[in-house]
């Protein structure tokens, strides 16, 4: 199985405390536990598990984030798409690409396409036509959330020597040299073994080439399902190209275990309305003794005749 090493974007250690309400908290995945939360209210979106998939109902023109947990114990990467795009690079997503790394028992909340080490545009649920994807031309995949989690290839250390180490060559494999990146927090460019230059993450509306392999091809229409058919009550929800937000990432490095995730976690969401529809939600229910309410409480009742008495 051939081995991966290159550069990704590292979250930032420091990251805001979220607001949970009692009972309301639900989270998805084994490695780490992936959330969805309103940033308007603060408050966790419930998942609702439906025929083999988890849901969330978004409100439309609310600004969301995805709250990752690393709970392994050890390092992990999350390749992390919305409506089959790479929220690091903006390109058609798959498996081998750009991701953010996760240190033990790390949180940090996912709030935006990432513009640069410094910024993010905001996810924001919107009609699906003003989503991200449908506006550069990829729609077919609008209304899911996925994170590809890779557990950190654990190298041993070196025996104990007994003798002086073997003279080095002056040419080893480059092609499997180990790539380079920046530690501090100076933004730098970082650089591989071979000598060539990584950015730190292309805009979203470009696709980039950075720091990937090309070999696998692009996996995004077998990992990604296709849209309901299903008549909907209302425009289906998609994630739109919010305003700029601060949001500070750093470079590190990363050796993936293997080239494939060891967990795939996949998030569908729409609006209540629709998952309703769906029969994700069952419709609201009338409380009996409850009277339904009044849209013109100040208008009086038309009478008329009323019924005389039953014992006339």
């Amino acid at each position: 199985m051939r081995k991966f090493l290159s550069h990704y974007l590292a979250a930032t250690a420091a990251a805001a405390a979220a607001v949970f309400t009692a009972g309301a908290v639900h989270a998805v995945g084994s490695l780490a536990d992936i959330t969805v939360i309103d940033r308007n209210t603060g408050q966790t979106l419930p998942v609702y598990y439906h025929q083999g998939r988890h849901y969330v109902a978004g409100r439309p023109g609310a600004r969301y984030g995805v709250r990752v947990y690393n709970k392994s114990g050890e390092r992990v990467m999350a390749v992390m798409t919305i409506d089959g795009v790479n929220v690091v690079s903006g390109e058609t997503a798959s498996w081998d690409q750009n991701g953010y790394v996760f240190s033990p028992w790390q949180r940090f909340d996912v709030s935006g396409w990432r513009k640069s080490q410094a910024q993010v545009a905001a996810f924001e649920f919107t009609a699906l036509e003003n989503s991200y994807a449908a506006r550069t031309g990829r729609p077919n995949h609008v209304g899911v959330i996925g994170v590809a989690l890779f557990r950190e290839l654990r190298v041993a250390p070196p025996p104990a020597m007994s003798q002086p180490p073997a003279r080095p060559e002056p040419y080893p494999n480059r092609a499997e040299g180990a790539a380079q990146g920046a530690s501090d927090h100076s933004s730098r460019k970082a650089e591989n073994a071979a000598g060539e230059s990584t950015p730190a993450s292309a805009p979203a509306e470009a696709s980039s080439g950075a720091a990937v392999d090309r070999e696998r091809g692009d996996s995004s229409d077998r990992a990604m399902p296709r849209p309901s058919t299903r008549v909907l009550p209302e425009s289906k929800l998609g994630t739109g190209h919010g305003q700029r937000e601060n949001s500070w990432v750093e470079y590190t490095q990363f050796q993936r275990a293997r080239a494939t995730p060891d967990e795939v976690i996949t998030i569908h969401y729409d609006s209540r309305d629709n998952l309703v529809a769906m029969g994700v939600l069952p419709p609201p229910r009338v409380l009996p003794g409850v009277p339904a309410p009044n849209p013109f409480p100040g208008q009086p009742a038309v009478g008329f005749v009323p019924d005389p008495p039953r014992h006339w």
